[in-house]
């Protein structure tokens, strides 16, 4: 079954964006090629089990299991040393990033506490448009009984568009709640 935000997409964001920008091809116009969901767990080198959470309440949010990140450095400001579990994340594509970006933007971001809108802010200049949530209590498939940890997380969505108007525009238009 095709999602419902990948119908919505071709069906209307692509004539849409066609017309905005006078693409005289199809496959010019921008598309969401993936998207990166990153949980830094600092606690991960005095106790293992934040890490587990973490990683478990990950595959809750977006179905799939999330990789390991481990420090590339030694630093011993923060008593860190190299191979040590420090994050964990998650690279979606195909169905499951649809899917994923239908529930962040219909269900997580309205349930945030005096919720404004996304800020405009998050584009980086080549397209791409990075988001920090300050919990994962947001989405639905956490249990907040179970939750040993309140965790912010970053999600980055990576468009194939030259700009960052167009990248605005393909994700206003798919349904991104941005602020005025």
């Amino acid at each position: 079954m095709v999602p419902r935000l990948q119908t919505k997409y071709k069906e209307e964001v692509v004539p849409r964006l066609m017309k905005e920008f006078s693409y005289k091809n199809v496959m010019e116009t921008p598309r969401i090629e993936k998207v990166v969901v990153n949980i830094g767990v600092g606690e991960a080198k005095v106790d293992i089990k934040y890490m587990d959470a973490a990683i478990n309440e990950l595959a809750q949010i977006t179905g799939q299991r999330p990789v390991l990140k481990r420090a590339k450095k030694s630093v011993a400001g923060f008593k860190l040393r190299e191979g040590m579990p420090v994050a964990c994340a998650v690279t979606l594509r195909g169905t499951r990033k649809w899917e994923f970006l239908d529930r962040l933007m219909s269900l997580a971001l309205p349930r945030i506490k005096d919720f404004q809108g996304v800020s405009r802010k998050g584009f980086d200049g080549r397209g791409n448009f990075n988001l920090g949530l300050k919990e994962q209590l947001i989405f639905p498939e956490i249990d907040y009984d179970k939750v040993i940890r309140v965790r912010g997380m970053n999600i980055t969505i990576v468009t194939t568009a030259k700009s960052d108007e167009e990248a605005y525009l393909l994700l206003k238009e798919l349904g991104m709640p941005f602020s005025r």
